[in-house]
């Protein structure tokens, strides 16, 4: 598996341009909203009371499919990089929640679709002021660094771990020149 400084210089190097991680800040978090919001209206119940467990635990307790897909997703990003994983839990946390909540209304897969397309204009507009294709197209991976390198974006501007910031941007650059050096 990749390093997380590898991962975050791939995804950088075709994310260069401040204006296309602008429209990546609107776009991304409107994307994993809509999918979110689909995946919050499947539902799963599970009851411990058959079990030998302490009272405190019995129960019956209700999971969303948007739950468990986004407990394997974080599970990844802390074996990646434990602070980024704990601010991306705590910056998407109200994106999760909005979604369960409005799943819970009509039409929910309509808005759902809505904003996921909206979400895709913003990223696509956004690689055209980087004249460069998304990350994802080369690598599918990176549609799950995406929201990690925002999270990364703001934990670099606060000033936390310079050194790997730099790093991750000389890679990037390098990656950029060997990339338009493969064009020409």
């Amino acid at each position: 598996m990749k390093t997380i400084t590898e991962q975050l210089a791939n995804y950088k190097s075709v994310h260069l341009n401040r204006n296309n991680i602008i429209t990546h800040f609107i776009g991304i978090p409107l994307i994993i909203f809509s999918i979110a919001l689909v995946l919050s209206t499947v539902t799963f119940e599970m009851s411990l009371d058959a079990m030998s467990l302490p009272d405190f635990i019995n129960g019956s307790y209700r999971f969303t499919l948007a739950l468990i897909i986004a407990a394997v997703v974080m599970v990844y990003y802390f074996i990646l990089h434990i602070p980024l994983a704990l601010m991306i839990l705590a910056c998407f946390f109200p994106v999760f929640y909005g979604a369960h909540q409005v799943a819970q209304g009509e039409g929910s897969y309509m808005l759902a679709g809505i904003i996921f397309f909206v979400g895709w204009v913003f990223q696509f507009i956004g690689h055209g002021f980087e004249k460069a294709k998304p990350a994802f197209i080369d690598d599918l991976n990176q549609l799950l660094i995406g929201p990690l390198f925002l999270i990364a974006e703001i934990y670099f501007t606060l000033g936390l771990n310079k050194a790997m910031a730099k790093d991750i941007h000389d890679q990037a650059l390098e990656k950029r020149h060997l990339l338009e050096q493969a064009k020409a």
